[in-house]
């Protein structure tokens, strides 16, 4: 078994000559035979060993031994010990989180101290093969994102460096084989004899009918991993040249997306586009609660005739489709309406963050340039002060130079203004209510015009946040 394990060590460069690794060790065979196995190769590869174990504090007193136990076995073996007590129940109902899930993140939490402590490039985990087939089976159930169906992942970054798993390639039997002929002593956890846990039933009631008809199946599954894992490396490497089309903005808690320019991506690359916007807005830490089921429905999202819709995903994140645009955001929007008086000359800065600036002209110049932004207003025909407000339901605006009305709703939907926009868009209107402009999308009859005496309003209006649509 020893050639083996460092047969896979070499393969996956799991390994450098002259660092520290950082072990966490249960006292249950697996772990111990990880420690063993390396403590073995330790001058050979030039490495240096630190013990790290966990009490729960579940199972009380027994707990405690197993404490004492690896503490003992690490002082017969001379290698540096380190430990906590955490109470892990304590800390599962403050985060409301599964029993599992809290000791995860707390024994993790430790182990990236101590490789702090230490300095330490590495963290080996007893993970084996076995392990892994019950890993990709319940991943394979339960639904995965792309290299989650992958399984255990030998090498992956950690902390300051990576955690490793050099047990993968071997199987539980191998593993007490090796404990027996080295005989070695162990700790046995009562609780991996439960059926209350999905794991512990796929290794009572699938594994074994499995290996019976498969002796190798845990080689089969290891290889399967590193197959899928290659493919996926390659796909999102080609993902992450293919999304420079789709963004249109990024910022922190928030990514707004080119539907179309998505829409012509591959299928398995608009998964992967999607498992992107997603690491980086979750900073990498996808949450457990997200799953395939979230990424077919925001697929179904995108690529639907209706023009919107919206989902919400875990840890209060908004996905929002209009027209051409998904915004994926945290920021839970305002949609309060505003209605706000502005000193001319003078400026105001709207709820969104906006800019609107006023200033009056003796009279009009033709060298003034008027973009989107800007409104050239002739103050003959209006009624000061002027209001900036949110849109009232039934606005409609004279359109210059066309005779009649239009609703503002309709212009919104020309434009293709995503409507999670609409309700901060603003309108400017004069004292009597008269719609004077909604800026980048429709000016009105009270334009003034090149002949048009003075004298005349200047209106701006700088937006703080990147906008699409045709506007």
């Amino acid at each position: 078994m020893k050639e083996k394990v460092l047969a896979f060590i070499k393969k996956h460069k799991l390994l450098k000559s002259g660092k520290t690794v950082v072990v966490g060790v249960s006292g249950g065979t697996d772990s111990v035979c990880l420690l063993h196995l390396l403590k073995s190769i330790q001058l050979s590869k030039n490495i240096t060993i630190i013990c790290a174990h966990v009490d729960h504090m579940f199972r009380g007193k027994e707990s405690e031994e197993d404490l004492y136990f690896v503490k003992a076995l690490c002082e017969q073996w001379d290698i540096p010990f380190e430990s906590t007590q955490i109470n892990v129940t304590d800390f599962m109902k403050k985060r409301k989180m599964s029993s599992q899930t809290a000791a995860r993140e707390c024994r993790y939490h430790f182990f990236k101290e101590v490789m702090k402590k230490y300095k330490a490039e590495y963290l080996a985990l007893g993970h084996h093969g076995d392990d892994q087939i019950e890993t990709m089976l319940m991943r394979f159930g339960r639904g995965a994102v792309s290299l989650g169906y992958a399984g255990i992942q030998p090498l992956r970054p950690f902390a300051t460096g990576f955690l490793i798993r050099p047990l993968l390639c071997v199987d539980k039997d191998e593993i007490e084989k090796y404990i027996n002929d080295e005989n070695l002593p162990y700790r046995t956890d009562p609780s991996n004899k439960e059926n209350a846990y999905t794991r512990n039933r796929i290794r009572h009631f699938v594994l074994p009918s499995l290996k019976a008809e498969f002796p190798t199946v845990h080689e089969k599954f290891q290889t399967f991993s590193e197959r899928l894992t290659e493919d996926e490396l390659y796909l999102q490497e080609l993902t992450h040249q293919k999304m420079n089309k789709v963004m249109k903005s990024k910022e922190v808690g928030s990514v707004k997306i080119d539907r179309n320019e998505f829409c012509l991506l591959a299928k398995p690359l608009q998964r992967r586009g999607i498992q992107l916007i997603l690491k980086y807005l979750y900073n990498n830490e996808i949450p457990p609660a997200l799953s395939s089921i979230h990424i077919n429905n925001l697929l179904s999202l995108l690529t639907s005739e209706h023009p919107s819709g919206s989902l919400d995903f875990p840890n209060g994140l908004t996905v929002k489709r209009s027209y051409n645009e998904c915004l994926f955001t945290f920021e839970t929007e305002s949609n309060q309406p505003y209605a706000l008086t502005v000193n001319i000359p003078g400026k105001i800065i709207l709820p969104s963050g906006d800019e609107v600036n006023c200033a009056v002209l003796a009279e009009f110049k033709k060298d003034i340039r008027k973009s989107s932004n800007t409104a050239i207003v002739d103050l003959t025909h209006v009624t000061l002060p002027l209001i900036v407000r949110s849109r009232i339901f039934g606005d409609r605006i004279q359109l210059k130079g066309m005779v009649g009305s239009k609703k503002v709703k309709n212009i919104f939907i020309d434009q293709k203004v995503p409507i999670h926009e609409r309700s901060r868009w603003p309108i400017i209107t004069d004292k009597n209510g008269n719609i004077l402009w909604v800026p980048m999308l429709a000016r009105s009859i009270y334009e003034a015009k090149e002949d048009t005496g003075g004298p005349v309003l200047l209106i701006t209006w700088k937006s703080s946040r990147s906008l699409g649509g045709n506007y």
